[in-house]
């Protein structure tokens, strides 16, 4: 009895794997849905919109970009949850997946286990930019400044939970400095409070505040990446500035349902990479700021483990909360 039991579940567990393998070797059957949980027209439909067609002609099938805002990229995460685990729907995703689980008190997911990676795509340097009024160039003198006035500089944030709020405390914590932070409803009025000097400095992204830097109305830092900026080649990182190992970015990818087959992950994953190496897609990437930079799956899960980490030890310490 316990012998016909076992070769039952034998059998069951190999007609599952051939199902498996049946579904992966299909791929793609049918339209490939790229969920982007942002609105329309924004900077990150903007990156979907310039991968899909390149991958379209790759996989054989059309790649319809589907916009669902809402409750901090979380509805468009619910809706990739609830899809079959075939490749067909893929999730388009922010900092804010790694950040959600330490702010909602009730994620209806887990990012880690209810979701693989298939690749980062793109992401874009941070920037500390003062105003030309406080008396500093350097990281080095910025630092100097806020040790001797401690929680005097004010620095301007888009957003309670945004990466330039987690940027600005890991310089903090990287430095051993007390800045106030000042809160604003996002970007533009941000870098419009540190232009009028009602602040002292923001994190800010590259694209929004290089227009700024020419202009002399704001004067750059440091750039937050690991390496320095083709916008502004001159100013230079955070790392080389006396923080070795410093590195604060935006950045998006893609993942797929867990139970996603490996060969379709695979296979997402090299055909979205050959498509961030084609010179239209970079051209209107760079018209946003982005730069391409795609990851193996196991690469891309092994960085959203870390941004997880490190953002996690972030938000615990301060006790940010979304209601």
């Amino acid at each position: 009895m316990q012998t016909r039991r076992t070769s039952k579940r034998i059998l069951a567990a190999a007609a599952a794997l051939a199902v498996h393998a049946a579904v992966a070797q299909d791929f793609p059957s049918r339209a490939v849905r790229f969920v982007v949980p942002f609105p329309a027209g924004g900077t990150t439909d903007t990156i979907g919109r310039a991968v899909a067609p390149p991958l379209a002609r790759a996989l054989g099938q059309s790649v319809v970009i589907e916009n669902r805002p809402g409750a901090n990229t979380v509805i468009g995460a619910e809706l990739v949850l609830r899809a079959p685990a075939d490749g067909h729907t893929l999730l388009f995703m922010a900092p804010s997946f790694t950040i959600n689980p330490f702010v909602q008190a009730k994620l209806p997911f887990d990012p880690l286990k209810d979701f693989s990676g298939v690749t980062r795509l793109v992401y874009n340097p941070l920037i500390i930019c003062v105003h030309p009024s406080l008396p500093v160039r350097t990281v080095k003198e910025l630092v100097a400044l806020a040790r001797a006035r401690p929680g005097d500089l004010t620095w301007a944030i888009a957003s309670v939970i945004g990466g330039g709020r987690i940027g600005g405390e890991m310089f903090m914590d990287a430095a051993k400095v007390n800045m106030t932070v000042v809160p604003y409803g996002g970007g533009a009025p941000a870098l419009t409070a540190v232009l009028g000097g009602h602040t002292s400095m923001l994190i800010g992204n590259m694209l929004d505040c290089s227009q700024h830097v020419a202009s002399g109305r704001i004067r750059p830092i440091a750039v937050t990446s690991a390496t320095r900026s083709g916008t502004l080649p001159d100013v230079p990182t955070v790392a080389e500035s006396g923080y070795p190992g410093f590195e604060a970015i935006n950045w998006f990818g893609a993942v797929v349902r867990s139970s996603t087959p490996r060969s379709t992950i695979d296979r997402l994953s090299a055909e979205i990479g050959r498509a961030l190496k084609l010179p239209e897609v970079n051209d209107a990437l760079s018209k946003v700021g982005m730069i391409p930079a795609p990851m193996s799956p196991g690469e891309f899960d092994a960085f959203v483990q870390r941004e997880m980490d490190t953002n996690g030890r972030i938000i615990r310490k301060l006790n940010l909360k979304i209601e």
